[in-house]
């Protein structure tokens, strides 16, 4: 079970963005949506510090797809609303990064 849930809805180049990575511990959910999915750009900074967090971290299917970069994102858990139902599930804590 992941400690927090922590859903990222703000650029890379937001103070939202860099305040949720520096307390993204490792155990916690990370789901992107909005355009927090340009972090998990493959070969950015801002997904190499995701994958060194330890946190699980999830993109939202459809506002990748709205970005035009769901092939661009490898390497991190897609799913869709249900999934993100799922999540909130499963977390016992959530925290809402916009």
């Amino acid at each position: 079970m992941n400690v927090i849930l922590h859903t990222l809805n703000a650029s890379p180049a937001s103070s939202a963005c860099s305040d949720c990575l520096r307390l993204l511990a490792s155990g916690d959910a990370l789901l992107l949506l909005g355009d927090g999915v340009y972090a998990a750009l493959a070969g950015s900074a801002d997904r190499a510090r995701l994958d060194a967090s330890g946190a699980a971290v999830y993109v939202l299917d459809t506002d990748a797809a709205a970005a035009g970069v769901l092939s661009r994102v490898d390497g991190v858990t897609i799913i869709d609303i249900d999934g993100f139902v799922a999540l909130t599930e499963q977390c016992s804590r959530q925290l809402a990064w916009y």
